[in-house]
């Protein structure tokens, strides 16, 4: 590796870094919403809230991301993002309510979304062409590994908070547990914040606002001379023909010529998000508690999703090229389909009962008198049915408080099955539909209208997104676990069927190529 490859690699490094605050303070959630329901007294939709409205801010900061990059300049956006992940981790941890901690999560949206569009567009613009590819893939790597990075710190403070250590003891991680997994990330935020001042200007905005010679001295940084000056031109020409370009608005990708991509790039971002994902990602403990294994099983099974999400997005980026990427979404859906069946057959399998010797064994701060009297010998068969007696017996303050261990206690099932489904479902979306997606996104769309087309599916997957984390609690609640992983079983079997009726092999096709093929000529 010469020099200059190793500068673009570090500078590559500190800017992905904004990829793992992304995926950490997506995730860290996780571990947050089994504590701060019952400190709150939320609903069901309210808990949703509470996971959901980080999506909702950092799809609002997705379409404003790219046009203030333009005027400030890609690191100037960066170090704010850098700033408010550092803000909403201290209000987070600091959050006397629970319209507080909303609003600090949302804070941290903004830098989500910020973070998302800016740092792998300032990584392709330093990156020279041989490199490009790899650089960026940098950060999709880093949103993966922030997500298992937020699953391990959750386990590992819960530990902390379960210790008899001086220290652990000083830092009070058992009264504020949920505290400290959010605000940990102010760590990384501030790491982050003064990473980015040994990253130079962006070179294409900096000839962007006319500084040019400024341009030249950060190219030659970053490439050898000769072709710093053939890079100077070409952005220099790219952007003058830009000038004389009619502005594309969004009625154009409705055009009935881009019917075909546009129903195929659609329905990709809802199935990528319909399927469930962020449901597993943003609520992994919670789905394990309720397979009876207790608090710290289920988050020590969380760290094993974040690791095959991982590993498995690390496969999909070796076979994409090799295989394609219709085979992978093939294979992906078909997993999907098979893995969220499984779990709602396991979960229907389940029953629930509350023995009096399994009565017996509970904490004393329950009301098992109470248990005894009015569950005590009863077979329930689904978890709506067993969880509202447990809220008519001893209130559903109680109830929700002491979830994990009453479910432990009664439920008669193969936590196995549902360990087994959750890994091979998360499997099956990191090798295909996850980073196939986005891959796809910019191949399908014609160049004139690829960055507002691109633009168009991203805030609908972002909205289908942000509903799915909305509602998973309730449906949890309402439905029940069995149903709710029916539905999304039943979306990736339409899916299925969608990908291998519709959806093209863009594979080894050059993007005129995929025009021509799949861009109906309307005279």
């Amino acid at each position: 590796m010469t020099s200059k490859q190793f500068f673009v690699t570090r500078i590559t490094m500190i800017v992905a870094l904004g990829g793992f605050l992304m995926g950490f303070d997506a995730s860290v959630i996780s571990g947050v919403v089994r504590f701060i329901e019952p400190e709150f007294g939320l609903s069901k939709i309210e808990l949703g809230w509470a996971v959901g409205s980080l999506t909702l801010t950092a799809t609002l900061a997705m379409m404003l991301a790219g046009p203030l990059s333009d005027r400030f300049g890609r690191r100037t956006i960066l170090k704010v993002a850098a700033v408010l992940y550092a803000v909403s981790a201290i209000a987070s941890a600091f959050a006397p309510t629970f319209t507080l901690l909303v609003i600090a999560r949302m804070i941290g949206g903004l830098g989500v979304g910020a973070s998302l569009i800016v740092a792998p567009m300032y990584i392709a613009e330093v990156s020279p062409p041989k490199m490009r590819g790899r650089m960026v893939s940098f950060n999709q790597l880093n949103i993966v590994i922030g997500i298992s990075a937020a699953f391990f710190t959750n386990y590992l403070i819960l530990r902390w908070a379960q210790s008899d250590a001086g220290w652990a003891q000083a830092l009070m991680f058992d009264a504020y547990t949920w505290r400290w997994m959010l605000g940990l990330e102010t760590l990384p935020a501030v790491l982050y914040f003064v990473g980015l001042y040994f990253v130079p200007k962006s070179p294409r905005w900096q000839i962007l606002v006319g500084k040019v010679e400024e341009a030249k001295i950060t190219l030659n940084r970053l490439v050898a001379e000769d072709e710093a000056e053939k890079q100077l031109r070409d952005v220099i020409h790219s952007l003058e023909a830009d000038k004389h370009k009619e502005k594309v608005s969004v009625k154009e990708i409705f055009h009935p010529a881009l019917r075909l991509v546009l129903i195929v790039g659609v329905s990709l971002a809802i199935l990528q998000q319909i399927t469930g994902i962020n449901s597993v990602f943003f609520y992994a403990p919670m789905i394990f508690e309720q397979s009876g294994i207790g608090t710290d099983a289920s988050f020590m099974q969380a760290i094993l999703v974040g690791l095959t999400n991982l590993v498995f997005t690390i496969l999909a980026m070796l076979l994409i090229d090799k295989l394609g990427r219709r085979p992978l979404l093939i294979f992906g859906m078909t997993g999907i389909a098979a893995m969220m069946l499984l779990l709602s057959y396991g979960f229907h399998s389940a029953t629930y009962e509350l023995t009096p010797q399994s009565i017996e064994s509970l904490d004393e701060t329950i009301d098992r008198s109470a248990l005894m009297s009015s569950m005590g010998g009863i077979t329930y068969p689904n978890d709506v049915l067993f969880k509202r007696a447990l809220a008519e017996a001893i209130g559903e303050e109680a109830a929700i408080a002491h979830e994990s261990a009453l479910v432990a206690a009664a439920i008669d099932m193969n936590p196995n099955l549902i360990l087994f489904g959750i890994l091979g479902f998360v499997a099956s979306f990191a090798i295909s539909i996850g980073p196939v997606m986005w891959v796809m996104f910019s191949e399908l769309f014609p160049l004139r209208v690829r960055g507002i087309a691109i633009s168009f599916a991203g805030f609908i997957n972002s909205g289908v997104s942000f509903l799915v984390q909305l509602v998973f609690p309730w449906e949890l609640a309402t439905l029940g676990n069995s149903a709710t992983f029916l539905i999304y079983g039943l979306f990736a079997v339409v899916g299925l069927i969608f990908v291998w009726r519709v959806v093209p092999e863009t594979k080894n096709k050059t993007l005129e190529e995929l025009e021509d093929q799949l861009v109906r000529k309307i005279s």
